[in-house]
Order: C-alpha cells, then sequence, then structure tokens
C-alpha cells in the first residue's frame, strides 16, 4: 500500500507540473503562434513530457495489482 500511494502521489504531481506549464505556454497563442507551431513547440519541452509521464506513473500505481492477497483495489 505503502509504494503504491507514492507513486501515484509522484504521478498526480508531476501531470500537475506538466499542465500548469502547457497552459502557461498558451500565450505563445496570443504572439501569432498557430495551434500547429504550438503543438510542435510543447512537444519538445521536457516539462511537457512530465504530463505525460506522471498519467503514466498514476494508471500504473492503480491498475498494476499488488499486496499479497491481490484484493480489490479502488
Amino acid at each position: 500500500m505503502g509504494p503504491r500511494l507514492f507513486f501515484l502521489l509522484i504521478g498526480f504531481g508531476l501531470t500537475v507540473i506538466g499542465f500548469v506549464y502547457i497552459i502557461s505556454y498558451l500565450n505563445l497563442m496570443t504572439l501569432g503562434y498557430n495551434f500547429i507551431d504550438y503543438v510542435q513547440f510543447i512537444c519538445g519541452q521536457v516539462e511537457c513530457l512530465f504530463a505525460l509521464l506522471g498519467i503514466l506513473i498514476t494508471l500504473l500505481s492503480i491498475y498494476i495489482p499488488g499486496g499479497k492477497n491481490y484484493e480489490l483495489h479502488i
């Protein structure tokens, strides 16, 4: 239970950090960037990739069975 909760919180934190950067980079749209340029820019930023990594860690911590009895985990 402990490591699962730890990875859940780490994944959630990385997701929040990543999406904060993605939303803050939306200000580039006001400078004349179009949507394709915006997507290409955020795909190259490491901070924005934290969102995908965080979602992956969160999903893995929820859906990988653990424990001795493999009871239902929600």
